[in-house]
């Protein structure tokens, strides 16, 4: 199985600017998140992208993409209809190929020297089904992700066959219902925001949209009718996942770019500098538990 071609989907209404703000690369050059994102696609092989917009947004989206813009396609969603229909709007541009998909509000750092992407085609690759990746996900940050629970794959380290698909469910569902074992109490398989689909994927889609009963359907709703009739899997990637979307995301993203980069010692120094000149309860009367000397 070849993976070619990517969908990328930013046309949530709280989504489609995050792609175009600004950060600083690991080699301390100005990028887009969009451009970073683009960065980790193409670094696995991909050589088509479709970036799922919503109207009126390709030009903002074509300047961010800077000169990695002849690689990209448009789809645009003209309703905010939920997850399930965005990726729906890429139907055309897929083509029945199995394709690489990422949101547009997450970027990635990888651990090892080869990238996300790269690590989540090369499992798809080996099995031959759609993989989703996932990230062990502290219980707080069940909010924000849909979650998987599956059982490990024997001789395959990081690898699950997903029995359950659930988006944002509460910490008493999951700690019932979708517990992985292997995993530390309170963690769960969160998704990484990244995600190689087949052409299988297409009819679980089509069907949630056309179900009445739920609102704005999500992936993960399509995903629990995939794993029903299709191989579908997880793979614990080797790397981190940064939400852009959340308060402080743009920031925290920024502080993991740059300390995994060229100007990481520089960027300590900085921090420490901020802790220390930062005053305690005592000077601004702010009774937060914390102090200089504390926080130092």
């Amino acid at each position: 199985m070849q993976v070619r071609k990517a969908v990328i989907t930013a046309a949530a209404p709280h989504q489609n600017q995050i792609p175009t703000q600004q950060l600083v690369n690991r080699d301390g050059n100005d990028k887009s998140a969009l451009q970073l994102i683009l960065d980790e696609v193409l670094s696995s092989g991909v050589e088509e992208i479709c970036v799922v917009v919503r109207p009126g947004d390709q030009d903002a989206f074509e300047q961010a993409a800077g000169d990695l813009v002849g690689s990209l396609r448009f789809a645009e969603q003209p309703e905010p209809l939920g997850y399930a229909d965005a990726i729906l709007r890429a139907k055309s541009f897929v083509g029945g190929a199995p394709f690489l998909h990422l949101v547009g509000d997450h970027l990635y750092l990888s651990a090892i020297q080869v990238s996300c992407a790269k690590q989540l085609i090369d499992v798809a690759t080996e099995f031959s089904c759609s993989v989703s990746a996932v990230q062990s996900t502290r219980e707080n940050k069940l909010p924000y992700f849909g979650i998987v629970s599956g059982t490990r794959v024997p001789q395959h380290e990081g690898a699950f066959e997903v029995q359950r698909v659930v988006e944002k469910p509460t910490p008493t569902y999951a700690e019932q219902e979708l517990v992985t074992p292997g995993l530390r109490s309170g963690h769960y398989l969160g998704f990484f925001g990244m995600h190689v689909l087949t052409n299988d994927i297409i009819p679980a889609l089509e069907q949630v949209t056309g179900d009445s009963s739920l609102n704005k359907p999500t992936l993960s709703d399509a995903l629990e009718v995939l794993h029903t009739h299709h191989k579908y899997m997880a793979y614990q990637v080797r790397g981190t996942r940064y939400n852009l979307g959340v308060p402080y995301g743009l920031l925290i993203a920024q502080l993991a770019i740059g300390l995994s980069g060229r100007d990481r010692d520089h960027i300590l120094t900085e921090m420490v500098e901020l802790l220390a000149s930062r005053p305690g309860p005592e000077s601004t009367g702010a009774g937060n538990g914390f102090s200089g000397d504390a926080v130092v």
